[in-house]
């Protein structure tokens, strides 16, 4: 093992099991959003790739309970397992980080009977990266929304450009809630700060809207734009 300095316990702390792609991914994306975490790799190579990015790096069998306790992870509140293709130390990951007592424990999923299993097993979240972007990029494509994210209960978020009779218009004068069904969370101006939306909150020419609904909403206001 390297670096087998322990791991702060603060309830932002996260630790980031597998330092591929996605867990990698996730890992910087914690740092810089101000999260110290903890990265574990069973290879040398990616630890030492690894070392000047993360608050700790170790080199660790994250199938191995005891291993786990070794370098802290008993201690951290939040586990991501971004173990995927191996599916069989995938799981057995997830069962040890069971046994240690993780409370909250979210892993990497290349299928749904993947997924299933890992919930069976102690995964509190499953996450299936490579459906949601096959998904997000497929309503892009299909679109004239600028970004999508959409949510398992069917509602959605969308980035799109304001209908031609809403600019110059408030909120209330354009009624898009009321044409559309869609509810406008804020209005983002070229070269401006983002706005809160507001019924007198004038939309302007070349602006931006953030607007939610269901999918179906959202996907028919995107097409009236």
């Amino acid at each position: 093992m390297a670096n087998n300095a322990k791991a702060p316990t603060a309830d932002e702390n996260v630790a980031v099991i597998g330092l591929g792609r996605f867990g990698g991914t996730v890992a910087k994306s914690l740092v810089r959003l101000g999260h110290e975490v903890l990265g574990v790799d069973e290879n040398p190579k990616i630890v030492q790739q690894w070392s000047e990015d993360l608050t700790h790096v170790v080199q660790a069998d994250s199938t191995d309970e005891a291993a786990l306790r070794q370098v802290g992870l008993a201690e951290f509140p939040r586990v991501v397992v971004g173990i995927g293709t191996d599916i069989e130390a995938s799981l057995l990951t997830v069962l040890a980080l069971t046994e240690i007592g993780v409370r909250e424990i979210w892993a990497k999923a290349i299928s749904e009977k993947h997924g299933r299993i890992l919930k069976s097993v102690g995964a509190q979240h499953v996450i299936y990266p490579e459906a949601a972007m096959g998904d997000r990029v497929a309503h892009l494509i299909t679109s004239r929304m600028l970004d999508f994210i959409e949510f398992d209960d069917g509602f959605a978020i969308a980035k799109t450009r304001p209908p031609a009779d809403a600019v110059g218009r408030t909120l209330a004068e354009a009624a898009l809630r009321s044409k559309f069904g869609v509810t406008v969370v804020g209005v983002k101006e070229r070269g401006a700060d983002f706005t809160y939306a507001r019924p007198e909150t004038v939309v302007p020419s070349g602006s931006l809207l953030i607007v939610a609904g269901t999918t179906e909403q959202v996907q028919r206001f995107a097409a009236a734009t």
